[in-house]
């Protein structure tokens, strides 16, 4: 029988490609908001959900579908990478750790290299964070309002 390696104890290695897209969305977002609050003297408060999806877009030319988003934070922040309340979202310490060690590689490969880092790192986890329709469409409408703004 072939066999299989697993790393840190677990079967690692339940990571997909959307999961991946999310998480380095999230950073990227994070990252933009950071700098926004910085330049206008603001507290600094994670990333809103229409933050995401435009970080996403910018990766990927597309919108993550609600059921997408939803799941991917669920197994991200249930791993302990990101953190996620009243709908912002923003990245904990171990996924800044993830970030900052993965092989550095353009934006344009950076989901294929974190998903890989991601297998190796950690397990999915679960957390019953849900995304209801509303909220998500809200977050939708918000990106497409700042879009034909031109921001």
């Amino acid at each position: 029988m072939p066999t299989t390696r697993h790393h840190c104890g677990m079967g690692a290695g339940g990571w997909n490609w959307n999961d991946a897209w999310i998480f380095v969305s999230a950073v990227i977002a994070e990252r933009l908001e950071r700098d926004r609050a910085l330049h206008a003297a603001l507290p600094v408060s994670g990333a809103t959900l229409a933050d995401l999806l435009a970080a996403a877009d910018f990766l990927h030319h597309s919108v993550p579908a609600r059921t997408e988003l939803e799941e991917s934070v669920r197994r991200l922040a249930g791993a302990g990478l990101i953190t996620v309340e009243d709908d912002i979202i923003e990245v904990a310490p171990a996924g800044e750790q993830l970030w900052r060690t993965r092989p550095f590689s353009g934006l344009s490969s950076a989901v294929m290299t974190l998903q890989a880092q991601l297998n190796r790192a950690a397990e999915p986890g679960y957390t019953d964070w849900a995304l209801e329709d509303a909220t998500y469409n809200a977050a939708v409408r918000e990106y497409s309002m700042r879009l034909a703004d031109g921001r």
